[in-house]
């Protein structure tokens, strides 16, 4: 059994790098609060190991305000900002670490929380939902492999990868459940694959919708952006005409772009589509469920096509998945990437199918 949350003696330490992946912690933190009929806050301290692009620390900020409401304590750390910023914020983090007895984190892939682990003595490890890439870290634990990001090409490991690799294994075995350690992963992603000795724990977005709304709905539909060209996947001009025709097709307004997205895209996006680009404060689940938002949300494969029919039930919002047409991946990306797509689309529950464009 693992200690109670917020019991005596029982604090947890939860680290993020993105807002959705706080999102995830305050759902989390809350579901544990209602089974354990205590008060939110008790004995949780958010750490925000903060990145460097405006967008994500925009939303993270605002994340962190909302935590803050919720009577949670939250350390923001500027764990990017220089050279000597790892070696700071680690010496910092030292000591909660080793007092914790529950560690929390959004991104089992990081190698700054992968570090972390090595530190903590922590018994109970829980992996809050990062997105597609929680489906990605179940099934290489459950199989054993090395921890590595599904969009990552295939093939050899560069020389970062080899120099951190002890780190990375022993984060690997931090991660297996053991006699000694309990491992949960709190999800609103399907599991193919659940790692032997794992609790697994559904995410259903209580919070969210006890927080916000029920949204007001509009007549026509908005468009969720993706980062998939920005990481290499899918190539820029069929992902335009793709959005173009999915848009006219649809009756498309607005684009809510990925935080991830660049701007001279975004600039292009608007120019050549003339859907108006919003630059969302919080993440996508909540700004969904405050509204006002499209009768329809037309989606690429990706994680809000799990989440957002979870964050919008008992209203009238339909979330609809475009697939990814082969011909769009760039010669770069790796031979996982299709099947990998594929299985996030098909695995979406409550939500309408939508035929891959064809780019001209």
């Amino acid at each position: 059994m693992s200690p109670r949350a917020g019991s005596a003696g029982s604090h947890t330490l939860a680290f993020v790098e993105s807002p959705v992946q706080l999102l995830n912690v305050l759902e989390w933190a809350h579901l544990h609060a209602l089974r354990d009929l205590e008060a939110p806050g008790g004995g949780l301290t958010l750490v925000v190991l903060s990145p460097n692009d405006p967008m994500s620390r925009g939303q993270l900020r605002r994340m962190a305000e909302l935590a803050r409401d919720e009577g949670y304590e939250v350390r923001w750390e500027e764990a990017r900002g220089g050279p000597g910023a790892p070696f700071h914020t680690i010496g910092g983090l030292t000591p909660l670490l080793r007092r914790a007895r529950r560690v929390v984190m959004g991104d089992p892939f990081s190698r700054y929380v992968q570090l972390l682990l090595t530190i903590t003595k922590a018994r109970d490890l829980v992996v809050v939902d990062d997105g597609t890439a929680t489906m990605e870290f179940v099934a290489q634990l459950a199989r054993g492999e090395r921890l590595v990001r599904w969009h990552r090409k295939g093939g050899r490991p560069g020389a970062r990868d080899l120099i951190f690799a002890p780190v990375s294994s022993s984060a690997r075995r931090r991660l297996t459940p053991s006699a000694k350690r309990h491992v949960e992963i709190f999800s609103s992603m399907p599991m193919d694959e659940k790692p032997d000795g794992v609790t697994v724990t559904a995410n259903d977005f209580t919070w969210t919708r006890a927080r916000f709304g029920p949204p007001r709905i509009t007549k026509g539909a908005d468009m969720v952006g993706t980062s998939l060209v920005e990481t290499g996947v899918v190539d820029g001009d069929r992902y335009l005409e793709a959005v173009r025709s999915l848009a006219k097709t649809h009756g498309a307004t607005r684009y809510f772009a990925h935080r991830r997205e660049s701007t001279d895209k975004l600039h292009r996006l608007a120019a050549e589509t003339g859907l108006e680009i919003v630059r969302p404060d919080l993440p996508l689940e909540l700004i969904a469920r405050r509204g006002p938002i499209g009768r329809t949300i037309l989606s690429f494969p990706s994680t809000v096509v799990h989440t957002l029919p979870l964050a919008l039930i008992g209203t009238e919002v339909r979330v609809a998945v475009c697939d990814i047409d082969p011909g769009w991946l760039t010669e770069n990306a790796s031979p996982r990437a299709q099947g990998f797509l594929s299985g996030v689309t098909g695995t979406a529950r409550d939500v309408t199918r939508l035929s891959a464009v064809t780019a001209a």
